[in-house]
C-alpha cells in the first residue's frame, strides 16, 4: 500500500491493524483519525512512536515469497494432473484390448463420416458452379 499514489481518501479505523505505518508520502498525508481504533498501530501520522527495531508490515518481501510458492504449487498440481490424465487415458488403451479396439474403431468411423460429408458437400458445391448462369 505504501507504493500507491492515487488515493485521496482512506479510512483504516477500527480494523485491528498492528505494526508501523509505512513511510511514504501518500500514507503520511492522511490524518490520525483515519487510523483510529488500531491500538497496535504506530508511526506517523499517529502520536504513538514505534520501537527502533520494528519493521513495516509486509516490507520484508513475504508477499513475493507467497506468490512464488503459489505458482510453484500451481504448476506442480497442473503437471501432476496432466500426467495422471495422460496415463489414465493412454494406460487404459494400452492395457485393455477391447477399449483400444473400440477407441480406434470410433476414430475410423469419425474419419469415414467426415470424408463422406466433405465429398457430398464438395460435389454439391461443384454442381452449383457448373450450372450455366
Amino acid at each position: 500500500m505504501s507504493e500507491l499514489s492515487f488515493l485521496n481518501h482512506l479510512d483504516l479505523s477500527y480494523n485491528h491493524l498492528s505494526g508501523k505505518i509505512p513511510s511514504s508520502t501518500q500514507l503520511q498525508s492522511f490524518g490520525a483519525s483515519d487510523f483510529a481504533g488500531n491500538p497496535a498501530l504506530c508511526g506517523l501520522p499517529l502520536s504513538q512512536k514505534c520501537w527502533p527495531g520494528e519493521q513495516t508490515p509486509n516490507q520484508s518481501g513475504d508477499g513475493e515469497e507467497y506468490r512464488d510458492e503459489f505458482w510453484k504449487r500451481f504448476y506442480g498440481a497442473a503437471g501432476f494432473g496432466f500426467v495422471v490424465g495422460f496415463l489414465g487415458v493412454c494406460g487404459s488403451l494400452l492395457l485393455k484390448d477391447s477399449w483400444r479396439h473400440a477407441y480406434f474403431l470410433s476414430l475410423e468411423n469419425m474419419k469415414d463420416c467426415l470424408y463422406v460429408t466433405m465429398a457430398v458437400n464438395m460435389a454439391r458445391l461443384w454442381r452449383t458452379f457448373q450450372r450455366p448462369g
